[in-house]
């Protein structure tokens, strides 16, 4: 949002002729900061032994409310608007229909919100009350499924997410708000479904299941989250210093340049795309670092304890920066990515569609982001590219797999092939703008689009599938190993 059209305080304006930041950039700082510390506070002073969860919950909403002020104004009455509106849906209609209904209900109002930014202040990147509500939509659409499971299915048709998910009981009024709007997650996510905020709020999510065929529980020493949010917290600043120094020397707007859309070549336009795309992300990485690590601080994200008895507070991490940019698939980039939004997709459209489901977890999720034209060509190239890449990955990927050597070699040429992708399709969801992003495109000649086609139609014809070796065998088992968890959240591919 503009400078003059915003609406948070500005109580700490006179800091950004020092800073070089604008007002919203400096309250979504402060206001994450000052979470950090109320997250202490939540973790240790009102910790469930030593307070009810009504206290806790009255202090999670009550202070998730005051950072929704602060940063937002008046327009932070849509926080609690989108929740009451959905709420009251939740409480009065059949649970057979109710969580599509809350789905619907909570996109139009959104959308609502969506399209008033983009007709009022298009193409802005500033602090906006449609970040929260994003989160919001997922966290009340979520329960609602959550809701539907329990209250009409048998755990015999039930997957075994919705297992996991399911809630039995419509929460309280307090229970409700409380996990819609709990200042932890309220600015940036991540996303968190209602059996982990109530194991939070009631000091069991420390409990793991000790054996699957009876379910005993057994309670694991409940692990200190300070290490684990010092890290995050010193990479999300590393994070916001490379993004801060590095963009402004790779501007996205130059790919609406005449001169680099013109007289660059194909080869330099598409590395000039490759970089400023991965310096884009790393807005995201400050952001997702940054709430992960106020998360932890309370006491929400503890997953398990490794290996090497180190605890693990990855379980509700948004991203896996690592894992994202040495990804040598487009699968591993998408289920590295924005992690919460994936397993909620999977949740409710992605596993509950028989015809089209990727495509319509597609859609999905590029209403759910809003009505910018570029958002819609990069989802609708990414449906292509997770087809073909599918296509290519089942038909040639065996036949790198006999040995170490060709398996690394075909690591490589899927890591450098994998990034051009990225960039190609990811482009015009910062660039926002459709005939800008057409224009590059065809000054592109449409290349990697006609690639993909070319393997979706050819592939399958002159490449057969590879006999699966022993090698083969134990390497893919080992990966499934190493990925498995209760919290897999892969979307859209089944191979």
């Amino acid at each position: 949002m503009s400078a003059s059209g915003y609406a948070g305080s500005q109580l700490f304006s006179g800091l950004t002729e020092y800073t070089g930041l604008s007002v919203d950039q400096l309250n979504f700082i402060i206001s994450q900061l000052v979470a950090l510390g109320l997250a202490t506070l939540y973790r240790t002073v009102l910790h469930p032994s030593k307070t009810s969860t009504a206290v806790r919950h009255a202090f999670g909403l009550v202070f998730g409310l005051f950072i929704g002020y602060f940063c937002f104004g008046y327009q932070a009455i849509h926080l609690a608007g989108l929740p009451a509106v959905c709420y009251v849906v939740m409480i009065t209609q059949n649970p057979h229909v109710m969580h599509g209904m809350v789905l619907t209900v909570a996109l139009i109002y959104l959308s609502c919100l969506h399209l008033h930014r983009q007709i009022y202040d298009y193409g802005s990147y500033g602090l906006d009350i449609s970040g929260p509500l994003m989160v919001i939509t997922q966290k009340v659409s979520s329960l609602a499924f959550s809701l539907h499971d329990g209250l009409t299915k048998k755990e015999s048709e039930m997957t075994e997410s919705q297992k996991l998910y399911a809630v039995y009981k419509t929460p309280s009024f307090l229970e409700y708000f409380s996990f819609t709007l709990v200042f932890p997650s309220i600015m940036a996510g991540p996303v968190i479904f209602y059996n982990d905020y109530i194991d939070f709020i009631e000091g069991t999510s420390y409990k793991k299941t000790h054996n699957k065929s009876t379910c005993d529980q057994i309670v694991v020493n409940e692990p200190s989250p300070v290490r684990p949010v010092v890290k995050k917290v010193i990479l999300a600043l590393i994070c916001a210093l490379i993004f801060v120094n590095y963009l402004p020397r790779f501007p996205i707007s130059r790919l609406k340049d005449d001169h680099f859309v013109e007289n660059t070549s194909i080869s330099y336009k598409f590395w000039y795309l490759t970089v400023c795309t991965t310096l884009v992300r790393f807005k995201y990485y400050f952001a997702w670092t940054l709430a992960d690590a106020v998360c932890n601080n309370s006491g929400i994200g503890f997953f398990k304890y490794n290996d090497d008895g180190s605890p693990n507070w990855n379980k509700i991490s948004n991203v896996d920066i690592f894992q994202f940019e040495l990804a040598t698939s487009l699968k591993q980039s998408i289920e590295a990515w924005n992690k919460g939004t994936n397993t909620w997709l999977r949740l409710t459209v992605y596993e509950r569609t028989r015809k089209y489901p990727t495509l319509l977890t597609y859609a999905l999720s590029a209403v759910w982001h809003g009505f910018y034209p570029g958002y819609y060509l990069t989802f609708f190239s990414a449906a292509i590219f997770t087809f073909a890449s599918r296509t290519v990955r089942r038909h040639v990927r065996g036949y790198f797999m006999g040995s170490n050597e060709s398996k690394l070699l075909y690591d490589i040429l899927t890591f450098i092939v994998t990034h051009f992708v990225l960039a190609y399709i990811t482009f015009p969801f910062v660039l926002l703008e459709f005939w800008s992003c057409i224009r590059l495109y065809n000054k592109m000649f449409w290349c990697l689009h006609i690639f993909a086609i070319l393997a979706l139609l050819f592939v399958p014809k002159f490449i057969s599938k590879p006999i699966t070796s022993e090698f083969t065998k134990k390497s893919s088992i080992s990966l499934a190993l190493k990925q498995a968890g209760p919290y897999s959240n892969s979307v859209g591919h089944n191979d």
